[in-house]
């Protein structure tokens, strides 16, 4: 079985920092291009995916938004390109956010948990670190114990060894020299002792990834070229991986919108040549193939029909022919028309997956979210093929409320599409 690209299509998802964790799974830590776009200054509310096999993912859900950074811009948005980092039993997660005015006043935000995925709580900001285009925070844990973080922008990265409590810099940041025509979008990883840094550069328009090496985590930096090109969108921001022996990149394209500030996570392989270098990475639509058994982080899931949900603005209930006397939703392209599910079960309360079954002739459908009056922008539907025939679901974890409390209202003006019902899956706590 193989994934296609883009391999996240249920949200707009960008900036993919990959890492494989000690419970065997890996887990993609992206920014959120909120839909519909505003420009990346909407950019805001975190989340992660995960997966067993690079194949089947999990939306983890949300787990860092603006509103919960008290020290950010009031205007929030303006959460861009995170990483995150496990070290003595805490994950801690980077993320770059302003302070004030969006370009002068950049902080490296931390939040902290037990969890790779869940109950982030946020810590505040780096000491020291910001100002101008300070963005895309990068941190890595080497073999020895001790952590280095790295960021930049506007032709500037930097560098430095971080602290035991890794919320602190030991010393000073360091420019990092020996990289050409440094843009942004920095990731270092370490392979056969050597270490990589990888970055996207000033190619207008269609920015490419290049890469350096060196023999110290902080340089010098030899330039070795470039193994990336552009991806068909003016922005380009990865992270390299292995991952049960294969090596992998993380990449994001437009290829599901159209758009560049809607953006969708890649996956392909990644090789090496014999002297270490890196070979030109192939763009494909198959993806990568599985690499082992689905493991089913998923509990007690409870399916509702449309026939008990409640419609408006539009939204009709028809049953189909020649299709075992199915019902569904149909008329949910009209502005404002809307399917809700009441007394939705939240079980003991905490993250679920609500999936949608849906179908639709149209390339890319979208119908609006909201869960307990909270908004959580729209949820994308893929082309299936004939509207009345071939189905497919599309999903987004969400929290939910203790027992049937919980009220899930789908709104269409977004494209053709037929709703056929949902189902609410417990995730993990």
């Amino acid at each position: 079985m193989y994934a296609s690209n883009p391999v996240i299509t249920n949200i707009f998802t960008a900036d993919p920092s990959a890492h494989v964790w000690e419970n065997g799974r890996i887990y993609i830590y992206s920014s959120h291009d909120m839909d519909p776009p505003r420009g990346c200054d909407l950019m805001d509310h975190y989340h992660v995916f995960s997966s067993a096999d690079m194949v089947n993912w999990v939306d983890e859900g949300e787990i860092l938004s603006s509103e919960e950074v008290t020290w950010g811009r009031p205007e929030g948005g303006f959460m861009w390109a995170p990483d995150c980092a496990y070290k003595n039993g805490t994950y801690y997660f980077y993320y770059p956010h302003p302070t004030g005015v969006w370009n002068d006043t950049w902080k490296v935000g931390v939040a902290t948990c037990k969890k790779p995925a869940s109950e982030f709580t946020d810590w505040g900001y780096i000491e020291g670190i910001g100002g101008f285009a300070m963005i895309d925070p990068c941190v890595v844990v080497d073999d020895d114990g001790r952590s280095y973080i790295y960021y930049g922008g506007g032709a500037v990265c930097h560098g430095g060894e971080l602290n035991e409590d890794m919320v602190s810099i030991k010393g000073g940041m360091l420019n990092m020299e020996g990289l050409k025509d440094f843009h942004e979008a920095t990731w270092v990883f370490k392979r056969n002792g050597v270490y990589y840094l990888t970055y996207a550069d000033n190619n207008q328009g269609a920015n490419r990834m290049h890469y350096a090496t060196s023999e110290q985590p902080l340089g010098p930096w030899s330039y070795q070229g470039i193994f990336l090109e552009p991806t068909g969108c003016d922005t380009t921001h990865g992270s390299v991986v292995e991952f049960k022996g294969q090596w992998y990149l993380f990449y994001h394209d437009q290829s599901l919108s159209g758009q560049g500030n809607l953006r969708t996570v890649c996956i392909d392989y990644l090789y090496f040549n014999e002297d270490g270098t890196i070979k030109m990475v192939e763009q494909t639509k198959r993806g990568v193939k599985s690499v082992g058994e689905t493991t089913n982080q998923t509990s007690n899931i409870k399916y509702y029909q449309v026939v008990d949900s409640v419609l408006g603005n539009g939204a009709i209930l028809e049953q189909l022919t020649g299709n075992n006397g199915k019902s569904t939703v149909s008329q949910l392209e009209m502005q404002g028309a809307f399917c809700r599910f009441d007394q939705v079960d939240g079980g003991q309360g905490g993250r679920a997956t609500i999936r949608i079954y849906y179908s639709t002739e149209e390339p890319l459908a979208k119908l609006k979210i909201v869960v307990n009056d909270k908004d959580y922008s729209l949820i994308n539907a893929v082309q299936t093929g004939n509207s009345q025939k071939d189905a497919a679901s599309t999903y987004i974890t969400v929290k939910l409320n203790e027992g049937i409390t919980n009220t899930i209202t789908l709104t269409g003006g977004y494209g053709v599409i037929s709703l056929e019902g949902i189902s609410v899956e417990g995730l993990e706590q």
